[in-house]
């Protein structure tokens, strides 16, 4: 017992650990150096647009909630999914981390069938990782298409985006239309744990999400296809958000020159590193010199995104703190 009462203690003491090994690396020098870059207009753009940007991602989940009929409300969904950001960022592989706690705060919070949970949280995920392969997919496609896709070796990078971008189009198209298949597997799959007390109604869980699943796909069409614009606009608004930050520093850029930025960045975060602590780094250093690009943006550009970045761990700390 007195084990299991210091356990969350532990847990709080190695997220500390993680998130001052991932502030450690952050370029604190370049960082204090690029904020006198920044105007009161540009400073008001950029906080405007990270906040749109987090408030759409919570709306299309709020969407899906609604869908699905769950309790859930707007602020507790945007505590939920900012704690569970936090903890995506610094554990290895910024992409992924906090879903099963998201999962257990919609349970025990509010009161949200284990189920609904899971779909609710499933959809939200395929929505966002859909979205992210699709445009990367177009926009490799478009590098190609460009005098400066022949320097690097694009025909490689979209063959594996595509490869996940159809994986994962295979799976939406079999929970759409034979989900009893993926769920049978499911049930295969975790048959040796049947008969453990916390998963003796599993089956139940199973047929639940599988008739909600459908019930969605059947009646409540206009919710999925907001749900796909709303993930439209999140991602205007991450492009928006780049543009901004690299006008900062008077780039002549073309598109072509955008695209490579963007695909290189987006790449980085993709590796199983904390927060994408070196990863991104090395990304704008490759792509600025692919462009020609002086290196001393490429750090002034690095420090805003790791500021951004560490607000946004900051007050997900504070809501994961609130939902203790």
């Amino acid at each position: 017992m007195s084990w299991l009462k210091a356990f969350p203690v532990l847990l709080w003491l190695l997220a500390l650990i993680l998130v001052g090994s991932v502030l450690s690396q952050l370029p604190l020098a370049a960082i204090t150096r690029a904020l006198g870059t920044l105007s009161f207009g540009q400073w008001s753009a950029w906080i405007a647009l990270n906040l749109v940007i987090v408030l759409l991602a919570t709306q299309r989940w709020q969407v899906l909630s609604d869908l699905l009929k769950l309790p859930a409300g707007f602020v507790e969904l945007l505590m939920i999914r900012q704690a569970g950001q936090a903890v995506s960022f610094i554990t290895p592989g910024p992409q992924f981390g906090g879903e099963p706690l998201q999962i257990f705060w919609l349970y025990k919070r509010c009161r949200v069938p284990l189920h609904g949970a899971l779909l609710a949280l499933g959809l939200d995920r395929f929505y966002e990782l859909w979205i992210n392969f699709s445009i990367l997919v177009l926009a490799v496609l478009l590098l190609l298409a460009s005098p400066i896709g022949d320097v690097a070796n694009w025909q490689e990078i979209l063959l594996i985006l595509t490869g996940m971008l159809l994986t994962l189009s295979s799976l939406g198209w079999l929970l759409l239309k034979q989900p009893e298949r993926v769920f049978s597997w499911l049930k295969r799959l975790v048959r040796r744990w049947q008969h453990h007390p916390r998963l003796q109604h599993i089956e139940t869980h199973w047929q639940r999400l599988g008739g909600d699943l459908k019930r969605a796909v059947k009646e409540r069409k206009p919710a999925l296809l907001n749900a796909f614009i709303l993930s439209v606009f999140g991602w205007a608004g991450l492009l928006a958000e780049l543009w901004l930050l690299l006008s900062v520093f008077d780039l002549a850029l073309g598109f072509s020159a955008f695209l490579v930025i963007l695909v290189a960045m987006r790449l980085s975060f993709m590796l199983p590193l904390p927060g994408g602590v070196g990863s991104l780094e090395a990304a704008l250093f490759w792509a600025f010199q692919y462009l020609s690009l002086p290196a001393e943006a490429a750090i002034g550009l690095m420090a805003l995104m790791r500021l951004r970045d560490g607000v946004m761990l900051m007050g997900g700390l504070g809501c994961l703190r609130a939902l203790k």
